[in-house]
């Protein structure tokens, strides 16, 4: 028995509140998070001795103890009982630091696809709680669809999106999650917003003939300490804008994001991108190590895969 081919896909955080900050570190956060067409890709083989064993590119300096991955499924393992173990193989394309969440996506969909592999029978709710040990961004990979959350980034309630697409643009610098939030420059005081606000800031800022006039709701209020930590990233965010692009970082960075109606307007941005780095028409432009363009998704691809 095998399972091949699970997808992981990214997420972006449309705008990234910090609202405060709790007695034992964790910081409070309001954001939404939107699921995108890039993905990491897991295969999974059923082992009957027990172990979870992994392999892949991209592992190097990554003990097994270390690995989401492999986590997840010791997770899963331990709250069910199985006596059955996993040979897990996947192929990386989100790229690790860039805030796109991609161990967190690999962490989840290994939850949810050795969960039906095993056939251990967890639902929603119960996935969410193994998966939020494991990293604040987890849960909502398991949730599956596009959240307005709050908390740690644990409370989550639904949202309904447009559909849009996304040029998502890779700095040559990851990024560490621990060393933005640790910063004392860090703004941990946004006032709170409402869902509701969000919602019709969606419906009332359409955009004209395809082009976003207003840019992006909020914004992400870490995004001021990385550029300063990190001025080559800073670089790459002055050189989008100047090509009239509103870009946001996502998460804690590295990456970019600017939305679109249409797949077909991201794809010409993407090819105009690739061009003036191939040809180095700037620092900053050489500076990007790679662009996709790619659609945002109503639900996680493996949404279904739960019962609620």
């Amino acid at each position: 028995m095998a399972l091949y081919d699970v997808p992981a896909p990214a997420k972006i955080n449309l705008f990234l509140h910090v609202t405060g900050r709790r007695d034992d570190g964790y910081h409070l956060l309001q954001t939404a998070f939107r699921f995108i067409d890039l993905c990491d890709t897991l295969s999974f083989d059923l082992r009957r001795d027990g172990h979870v064993m992994r392999e892949g590119e991209g592992l190097a300096g990554l003990a097994q103890e270390d690995d989401l991955v492999v986590r997840a499924a010791r997770a899963l393992q331990k709250a069910t009982g199985t006596q059955l173990g996993a040979q897990i193989r996947y192929r990386k394309t989100i790229p690790s630091g860039g805030g796109l969440g991609g161990g967190s996506s690999d962490a989840a969909s290994t939850l949810i696809a050795l969960n039906r592999l095993w056939q251990t029978g967890l639902g929603r709710q119960d996935l969410m709680r193994l998966a939020l040990p494991l990293g604040a961004d987890v849960p909502v990979f398991i949730y599956g669809q596009p959240a307005f959350a709050e908390g740690v980034g644990e409370i989550l309630s639904p949202l309904t999106l447009p559909e849009r697409a996304y040029l998502v643009a890779q700095p040559p610098q990851s990024v560490p999650t621990s060393g933005i939030f640790s910063s004392p420059d860090l703004t941990r005081n946004s006032p709170s917003v409402k869902i509701s606000v969000f919602a019709d800031w969606q419906k009332n800022n359409a955009p004209d003939n395809g082009f976003f006039e207003n840019g992006f709701f909020g914004r992400n209020d870490l995004e001021p300490v990385v550029f300063a930590k990190y001025p080559r990233v800073g670089a790459v965010h002055n050189w989008l804008l100047q090509q009239g692009l509103s870009a946001r970082m996502s998460g804690s960075g590295s990456c970019f994001f600017a939305e679109f109606v249409t797949l077909e307007q991201a794809l010409v941005c993407q090819r105009q991108i690739i061009g003036k780095i191939s040809c180095r028409e700037s620092d900053d432009a050489a500076a990007i190590q790679n662009a996709w363009a790619c659609p945002g998704l109503m639900d996680h691809p493996l949404r279904s895969w739960i019962s609620s």
